[in-house]
């Protein structure tokens, strides 16, 4: 059995699936096992991935149900004890980083890793943090293309919800952590980039994460939503707290004189002001 399997779908992405493929065959450790999933793809995709089939373990080109479909479809001919989804166009971080990083793939449900983001101008690493809280999901996500993910996990979580066509890898990693307290591990190493033009970065996923949490997470959302909103008014306090004119006001307080302005002035403000006036 191979440590990790590492599943690329991919649909009419022909440039994209060739940066994917390439960032893969070109790693400097390849014990590893590469599965390639098209979905019928009409601009040469196809004869593409048959041009590279020496590289590439199992690969097939047929219409699917969707991406989340195509996964599945991974998930199922994949042999590794460790599986990454690295979708057509994003691609892994160096030619060197699963030799550097290998040795990790060990014990954990989940081991993640920071993920470059990438649009035609910028980029910029994105750093999750260490110990995941139930917030951390609820407004953000953990990314597909740099988590490597237990392949027996699927089998008590479940595959990837097909109904879902969005946000269905966010919900299997919201319920494997918060539901089924599935072990990970952060590592505080970048490990593959992502590009902003996929459908999940352009496409708005709130209809389907609200379904989601109101399915799975329904006696807690109120309770959290209240939290949100304390902590929201503490952070606008916190910014009165801190503003000039208030530090102003602290700093005149502190002399004899200022605080008999301070207060000379209330009183004048008292007087004018009163509804008694």
């Amino acid at each position: 059995m191979p440590k990790l399997s590492i599943i690329t779908i991919n649909y009419n992405n022909l440039e994209g699936l060739k940066r994917t493929v390439e960032s893969v065959i070109n790693q400097t450790w390849q014990e590893l096992e590469f599965v390639v999933i098209d979905g019928g793809s009409t601009d040469g995709s196809a004869a593409y991935i048959a041009s590279q089939s020496a590289n590439i373990n199992y690969w097939v080109s047929e219409p699917d149900k969707g991406i989340y479909n195509a996964m599945n479809k991974g998930i199922a001919k994949a042999t590794g004890e460790y599986l990454l989804f690295l979708n057509s166009g994003d691609h892994l971080y160096n030619n060197t980083v699963l030799q550097e990083n290998k040795r990790y793939l060990d014990n954990y449900d989940l081991i993640y890793f920071n993920l470059q983001i990438r649009n035609d101008t910028n980029s910029k690493i994105v750093i999750y943090p260490d110990k995941l809280c139930f917030s951390d999901l609820y407004d953000g996500y953990l990314p597909h293309p740099s988590t490597f993910i237990k392949k027996a996990l699927f089998e008590i979580v479940g595959l990837y919800d097909e109904n879902l066509k969005i946000v269905s890898d966010w919900k299997f990693f919201i319920l494997a952590i918060f539901k089924y307290q599935c072990s990970y591990v952060k590592i505080s190493e970048t490990i593959s980039t992502y590009y902003l033009d996929g459908i999940s970065s352009i496409t708005d996923s709130s209809e389907e994460r609200n379904q989601v949490l109101n399915e799975y997470f329904s006696e807690y959302i109120n309770d959290y939503e209240e939290l949100l909103n304390i902590r929201n008014k503490l952070n606008l306090n916190a910014k009165i707290l801190s503003s000039n004119r208030v530090k102003m006001l602290l700093e005149i307080e502190k002399s004899i004189i200022g605080k008999k302005l301070i207060s000379i002035f209330f009183r004048s403000y008292l007087i004018l002001f009163s509804k008694k006036r």
